[in-house]
């Protein structure tokens, strides 16, 4: 991914309005992204952390989004697998992810959703940048540039269900 000023990211949102994409809280240390392992970039709301965005290049243009993450199933210890990377976590790791839709239909009340991997770093967990308890990256025959790609295929469906393309 290409590293992205943060006047690009605030104008990348698709499903929050110009005032909401002016207030968000925006990564302290954009610049020092590991831009070259990125397929995305997510981050959580540190005041807010049932918040998170996500903005990805689609195209020639960014796209944004904006998500909340779903109340917490308690008691739930079970292990999840985030729909991205296909990365699987125990406990809270993976999170339901709900977007407003874009356009008429987020202004209606339409929502989408998938369980993500909590802290969206699904790109890091794919290279092995960062590390994911025994058992949450399943050995696969596919190359390391296969599985991004599949990554970014399955960000793109996601992306295109928010956005109605």
């Amino acid at each position: 991914m290409k590293p992205i000023a943060e006047r690009d990211l605030r104008a990348s949102f698709v499903n929050c309005t110009k005032g909401e994409a002016k207030r968000l809280a925006v990564p302290k240390d954009l610049a020092a992204q590991p831009w070259d392992d990125l397929d995305f970039l997510g981050w959580r709301d540190p005041a807010a952390p049932q918040r998170a965005y996500l903005v990805a290049e689609s195209g020639d243009r960014l796209v944004g989004v904006a998500l909340r993450q779903a109340a917490a199933q308690a008691g739930r210890a079970r292990r999840s697998m985030c729909a991205l990377c296909l990365t699987t976590h125990p406990g809270g790791g993976v999170a339901l992810m709900t977007a407003r839709r874009a356009g008429q239909a987020g202004q209606q009340g339409n929502s989408v959703g998938s369980y993500l991997c909590a802290d969206l770093a699904c790109s890091l967990y794919l290279r092995g940048k960062k590390e994911v308890e025994p058992g949450g990256r399943l050995r696969e025959s596919l190359t390391l540039a296969d599985q991004i790609e599949r990554t970014t295929a399955n960000l793109a469906a996601f992306l295109d269900k928010v956005t109605g393309a």
